[in-house]
C-alpha cells in the first residue's frame, strides 16, 4: 500500500502540536516552516483534520491549530483517514470470471480468496493504526524534543 507523501506530513504535524502546552496553538505557516513544506497544500490537509474531529483551528492574529481532543483520543487511524479516506486500497473485480482462463460459474460462488486476504490485510493494517494513539507516539520520542519542538516553533 502506497500512502501519498501528505499522510506523512499530517502524522507529524499532528505529533507536533500534541507537544504543544494545552491551549497552544500553531499556525499553517509555522508547521510549514518547521518541515520545510509548501504552506497551501499543508492547509488544504490541516483542514481535513479539523474536519474529522481530530484537529481545531482558530482565527485571528494567535490563530493556528491545536488537537481538538486528548493526544490519547487520537489514534493513527483518525489522522490516516481523516486524509486519504476509508476505501479498502484492494477491489477485487473478478477477473478470474474473464479471458480464457474464466472459471466456471460454480467455482465462484465463494468471495475470491485473494480478496478475502487482501481484506484480511487491510483490517489488520486498520487495527494497528487504531491501536496507536498520539499519547503514545509522545512516549516513545526522546524527553527532550517537546520542549525543542515549542522553542522552535515559538521561533518561525
Amino acid at each position: 500500500m502506497k500512502l501519498p507523501v501528505s499522510t506523512e506530513w499530517v502524522l507529524h504535524c499532528a505529533t507536533t502540536l500534541a507537544q504543544l502546552e494545552p491551549g497552544a496553538t500553531a499556525s499553517t505557516a509555522q508547521l510549514a516552516l518547521y518541515y520545510d513544506l509548501p504552506a497551501p497544500y499543508l492547509a488544504k490537509q490541516l483542514q481535513a483534520l479539523v474536519k474529522a474531529g481530530a484537529l481545531a483551528a482558530t482565527t485571528g492574529p494567535r490563530g493556528g491549530f491545536r488537537l481538538a481532543r486528548a493526544a490519547s483520543e487520537i489514534t493513527l487511524l483518525d489522522i490516516v483517514e481523516a486524509v486519504d479516506g476509508t476505501s479498502p486500497p484492494y477491489e477485487c473485480r473478478e477477473i478470474r470470471q474473464r479471458g480464457r482462463g474464466a472459471l466456471p460459474p460454480e467455482d465462484c460462488r465463494r468471495t475470491c480468496v485473494l480478496a478475502e486476504k487482501m481484506a484480511d490485510a487491510h483490517a489488520a493494517w486498520r487495527a494497528s493504526l487504531a491501536g496507536v494513539t498520539l499519547a503514545d507516539v509522545l512516549a516513545a520520542i526522546p524527553p527532550s524534543a517537546p520542549a525543542r519542538t515549542r522553542a522552535r516553533l515559538a521561533g518561525t
